[in-house]
């Protein structure tokens, strides 16, 4: 009789626990793993691994799958990246708890903030819940390639409690504050990770205004973080305030200032853990030194702050096929909006066509102020290339090449677009360039005080693909990076997948080792890379989205089964939802350990 179910054998095992890698074997029985080292029994089933890193699952704490968790069983691209568990409901934003009259609403919320077409949810999500609860019951009862856990949003909660004057600016009463903390007990209690929020004001509804819950006071707030203390679970998530005003050479604004005093305050309201989004600013590259010297004031209290960052360039995708490109707000542009790729690239090499689109400039009609933003900023772009560089090179950029050739950056920005046939992906840098050689990426994700996260995944289906962040941060940071600042692979698997499972309550994950969770990755680190980013149009009712994935992940496996081999989904879907950090299908074995 076979002594394990699954053996991966003869890898370099880096562990998650930010030890030196050692060769050895790794067993697994049932979704646990259960030997460790060298091992002499025998297996149901092999993979070798000589030549090749084994890992823990990787953790994203930050994801938005809350839609695509109610129609899909793959959380791709996630799933492709060594991801093997995600946290959804980031950001406030989700869809509950939510009354049928206000479905519309939190529809308008998701498509403003993360870019999810209203058509893709009207088509995939099921409804069929009303409250928290029901909503962590009807995705528990599914079944995915990886598993999930889930923050209770604030937007939806607001929605619940106040209807139509959550929207309307509106200061919650005592009433409704008394009700908020108490839905964050309830969800806490039914299984949520945490609640959150945020305070960013980009974050609009498809109309162009503030989403419900960036209009809340600093009351509300903390009745959301009073109902984190009387649960005594769970983390506040959430992302601060931004509103373009920097520091004046002696530190960060006062609205800077003012967003950690907040998170020092929900810290010691709650008493669980904070997290926030942290970006470097171009217009005050130390910016982001001195807000991480304000929070290590905060942890030197002993208050469980962390700051979550991204291990590469923020930036916002442009192309012809995607949510933004400089032409998106044109006049001259908007009969070709809907049409098929072709048509439109074939529309838009018309001598006539584009001298029109040249004559304009983005016109307010066709969009709200982060759309008009947005097609300015798209005229800051690069070619991403294969493979994809995110340490950009400003010669290289849409602006110096077009100085260079003589043109002005619209006409080059439109022959950018339609190479390809129109397929052509642009990125424009958002954040991570303020200092040079990504030395401010590198600065925060050394920090003592920062998690790894921001990856997205499950939203900004036609802005972004940060969800490869996982491929970025070993391909780049651990072996092609040159410096002092090269990651050690053994600490950038572990801000991967132990530290973040920790973060969050998830100690059964993240760590190679007897009785913890079967989740791993076996990676082929010399060749890993990451691919360009491609256009799928295959979600609900046709609706688009940005993917892309790696080669080199030889195997995942999650709970003990195989879920994709060699960048193929095998079909398998062990994922099951996590509640509050306890996962109840495990099932233990005696652990075995062989030196």
């Amino acid at each position: 009789m076979p002594e394990f179910d699954l053996i991966i054998r003869g890898g370099l095992i880096v562990d998650g626990s930010g030890r030196e890698p050692f060769e050895g074997d790794v067993g697994i029985t049932g979704s646990t793993i259960t030997g460790l080292g060298r091992l002499t029994g025998s297996a149901k089933r092999s993979i070798e691994a000589g030549g090749r890193i084994v890992t823990p699952g990787f953790v994203d704490i930050h994801t938005h799958y809350d839609g695509q968790a109610t129609w899909e069983s793959s959380l791709e691209p996630s799933s492709g990246h060594g991801v093997t568990t995600v946290v959804m409901g980031n950001c406030g934003v989700g869809f509950a708890p939510c009354r049928k009259e206000d479905r519309d609403r939190l529809v308008r919320v998701m498509e403003g903030v993360e870019d999810v077409p209203e058509i893709v949810m009207t088509e995939g999500i099921p409804w069929e819940w009303e409250t928290y609860g029901e909503f962590l019951d009807f995705v528990g009862g599914r079944r995915f390639d990886i598993d999930c856990a889930s923050y209770l949003p604030h937007a939806a909660v607001r929605v619940y409690v106040m209807g139509d004057r959550a929207t309307a600016g509106e200061e919650g009463t005592g009433d409704d504050l008394e009700r908020m903390a108490a839905l964050v007990g309830e969800a806490v209690g039914a299984g949520a990770i945490g609640v959150s929020t945020s305070r960013n004001l980009f974050h609009r509804d498809s109309t162009g205004e503030l989403a419900p819950h960036v209009k809340a006071g600093r009351a509300e707030l903390h009745a959301l973080a009073k109902g984190l203390r009387a649960a005594g679970h769970g983390v506040f998530q959430m992302v601060p305030s931004i509103d373009g005003q920097v520091g004046d050479g002696d530190g960060p604004s006062e609205v800077l200032r003012s967003g950690v005093a907040l998170v020092r305050e929900l810290a010691e309201i709650s008493g669980r853990p904070v997290h926030f989004t942290l970006t470097d600013n171009k217009n005050a590259p130390e910016e982001h030194v001195e807000i991480l010297e304000l929070v290590e004031q905060i942890t030197d209290d002993d208050l469980p702050v962390h700051a979550q960052v991204l291990p590469r360039p923020f930036g916002v995708l442009a192309g012809l096929d995607l949510s933004v490109h400089p032409f998106r707000c044109h006049p001259s542009y908007q009969p070709l909006s809907d049409l098929p790729l072709a048509e439109k690239v074939r529309a838009l090499r018309s001598p006539e066509m584009r001298a029109r689109l040249l004559s304009e400039e983005p016109d307010e009609r066709f969009g709200h102020q982060v759309q008009l933003m947005l097609a300015f900023r798209a005229l800051d772009s690069y070619r991403l290339g294969d493979p994809p560089r995110y340490d950009l090179d400003s010669s290289t950029s849409l602006a110096h090449e077009a100085a260079r050739r003589g043109l002005s950056t619209w006409e080059l920005a439109l022959d950018w677009l339609l190479e390809q046939d129109g397929k052509q992906v642009l990125l424009v840098p958002m954040g991570g360039h303020s200092k040079p050689n990504l030395a401010a990426v590198s600065e925060m994700l050394a920090h003592r005080d920062t998690l790894i996260g921001l990856g997205d995944g499950g939203a900004h289906y036609g802005l972004l693909c940060d969800s490869s962040f996982p491929t970025t941060t070993l391909a780049y940071w651990a072996r092609d990076r040159e410096g002092s600042d090269r990651l050690q692979v053994q600490d950038a698997v572990r801000y991967l997948s132990r530290r973040n499972a920790e973060a969050i309550g998830l100690t059964d994950r993240g760590l190679l080792a007897p009785g913890m969770k079967a989740d791993l990755n076996v990676i082929n680190f010399d060749e890993l890379r990451l691919l360009p980013p491609s256009v799928r149009f295959d979600l609900p009712g046709g609706g688009r989205r940005v993917v892309q994935f790696a080669h080199g992940f030889d195997a995942t496996v999650v709970s003990g089964e195989v879920i994709r081999e060699h960048d193929r989904s095998t079909g398998a879907r062990p994922g099951r939802l996590v509640r509050r950090g306890v996962d109840v299908r495990r099932r233990h074995a005696p652990p075995t350990i062989s030196a």
